[in-house]
């Protein structure tokens, strides 16, 4: 895997979004590094960078409800990350089938 072509922020970082394989409705967004993308592929597992806490996380690690991919695509200026997943629950870290449930609609 040739991980040159992905252009990273300053940080290192790219964003992904998060999105059903079934449904196609986007269940998050988070962010990923380098090595977050090698396991993601090693492991078929949504593994992400979290920005607060300066470490690795695999999404499902404590709760059980991993992100399975599917496909992993980059968008047309490789600078954003799209996962396709199977879920085995809710994506929510507080419990929502999608992190957008709960928000402030804006418009």
């Amino acid at each position: 895997m040739d991980l040159d072509y992905i252009v990273f922020d300053n940080n290192g970082l790219i964003p992904c979004v998060v999105q059903d394989y079934e449904s196609g409705r986007v269940l998050m967004m988070a962010y990923m590094n380098r090595e977050s993308i090698q396991l993601s592929v090693e492991k078929k597992l949504a593994c992400f960078w979290s920005r607060s806490r300066k470490c690795l996380w695999t999404k499902g690690e404590t709760s059980g409800n991993y992100l399975h991919i599917i496909e992993m695509t980059t968008d047309c200026d490789n600078d954003t990350i799209l996962i396709k997943v199977k879920r085995d629950g809710p994506a929510c870290h507080k419990g929502t089938d999608s992190c957008f449930d709960s928000g402030v609609k804006i418009l």
